[in-house]
């Protein structure tokens, strides 16, 4: 049983309880960023799972719905991972509890790691990221096993046709908070229409992952359809598209993204890739694993559509490894046996100080305004100003140091 709630894990989660050899369901949580029924069919397109075993339900509906599970995926950003931990960890018999990360997890983050510390097992998509990731929970001593999963909407580049599939499109992924400054926004929108006034023949898509008033995993400051409208008269030939990306890919010639996991799901089925260097490479731009790929270019390339396939040397150790090296089917077998048997006990995580109010306010701050209990009511009445005065005491020390 996954749970999820926002546009990519839950597209996440659904290709992966689709597996042939996992007798999975998905539950979408509601919560104030949870898809639309729009952008759930979306991410049910290709999945492979079929629409009946997708089912919303409220926090309140969850342990019902976690009773008879013998994994549960906690497929979500962290601070929801978390309380659905907590919540699967409740469970007599306890499930065994899985977490990972919906696309490129490059640079590894303690954050990820602290919000699913009570999850018996973390998937994530390249040796590259178990590799980090297990250096990573070495150096902050956050015991946690990793293992291997191929990306399950990304088809293996063997099977791709390496020339693409003859489209004509030239598809931007955008991303919400990559890259973050209006500026650097409004700028990859004039890189935009300039590639559609530069071929006029053919189209620049603009695919968005939300229409007006929908949420995405991360919360959007200046969406590119304001950017555009702003730069006055825009080409015929540049449209914006709300599409499942599987679609939109159909019709391409190549794409174009800062750094989003698009781009494997375009190089898995040979159509080649430019991955934005004009902002740099780094960290916070999400893009360092594209050093070395062959697949980073400039806003030159992009209005030339130069568009590129991924060095073969890259490959192996970021996410097109052979589907043999994968891990987390045999591993989840060991745990449930083991789990069954008795021999694996439920993860003992500390907490803060704090009891019932303290997993309250964490259930409030992942499910918001959904949550409708009293204990909530109560820890926002008390955790708001206690969070404003831990901030101002922390900036008052830092300035007296």
């Amino acid at each position: 049983m996954a749970v999820a709630d926002t546009d990519s894990y839950v597209k996440w989660a659904a290709a992966l309880v689709a597996d042939r050899r996992i007798d999975g369901e998905l539950v979408v949580l509601d919560t104030e960023v949870a898809v639309s029924d729009v952008q759930l069919r979306a991410a049910l397109t290709g999945s492979g799972l079929p629409p009946e075993r997708a089912r919303r339900a409220s926090f309140t509906d969850l342990p019902a719905r976690l009773a008879r599970a013998d994994v549960v995926v906690a497929a979500a950003r962290g601070p929801v991972a978390r309380v659905v931990a907590r919540e699967a960890s409740r469970r007599d018999p306890c499930p065994v509890i899985v977490s990972g990360l919906p696309g490129i997890s490059v640079p590894a983050t303690w954050r990820a790691l602290h919000f699913r510390r009570r999850c018996d097992l973390m998937i994530v998509h390249s040796h590259r990221e178990v590799r980090e990731f297990r250096a990573l929970a070495k150096e902050r001593a956050i015991d946690q096993r990793f293992a291997l999963a191929t990306l399950p909407f990304a088809r293996r580049i063997a099977d791709a046709d390496p020339a693409g599939r003859g489209g004509t499109d030239l598809v931007f992924a955008a991303q919400a908070i990559v890259p973050r400054a209006r500026e650097d926004r409004r700028r990859v929108a004039r890189i935009l229409v300039e590639t559609a006034k530069a071929t006029p023949d053919a189209r620049v898509v603009v695919k968005l992952r939300g229409r007006p008033g929908e949420h995405e995993t991360h919360r959007e400051e200046d969406g590119y359809v304001d950017l555009l409208t702003e730069l006055g008269p825009l080409p015929a030939n540049l449209v914006v598209s709300y599409e499942p990306m599987s679609r939109a890919l159909d019709r391409a010639e190549g794409l174009v993204t800062v750094s989003s996991t698009a781009a494997i799901e375009a190089a898995a089925r040979g159509i080649p890739v430019v991955a934005l260097d004009t902002f740099g490479v780094d960290e916070t731009l999400i893009n360092t694993v594209f050093r070395g790929s062959g697949l980073l270019g400039t806003a030159d390339d992009v209005i030339a559509r130069r568009m590129r396939h991924p060095d073969p040397g890259w490959l192996g150790d970021n996410y097109f490894h052979d589907v043999e090296d994968d891990t987390w089917i045999p591993m989840l077998r060991d745990l449930v046996r083991c789990r069954t048997a008795g021999d694996l006990a439920p993860r003992a995580v500390s907490e803060p100080v704090g009891g019932a109010l303290r997993d309250a306010w964490h259930r409030r701050l992942a499910i918001g305004s959904r949550d409708r209990t009293f204990s909530g009511a109560v820890a926002v009445a008390i955790g708001v100003p206690a969070r404003y005065l831990m901030h101002a005491v922390r900036a008052l020390l830092r300035l007296r140091a």
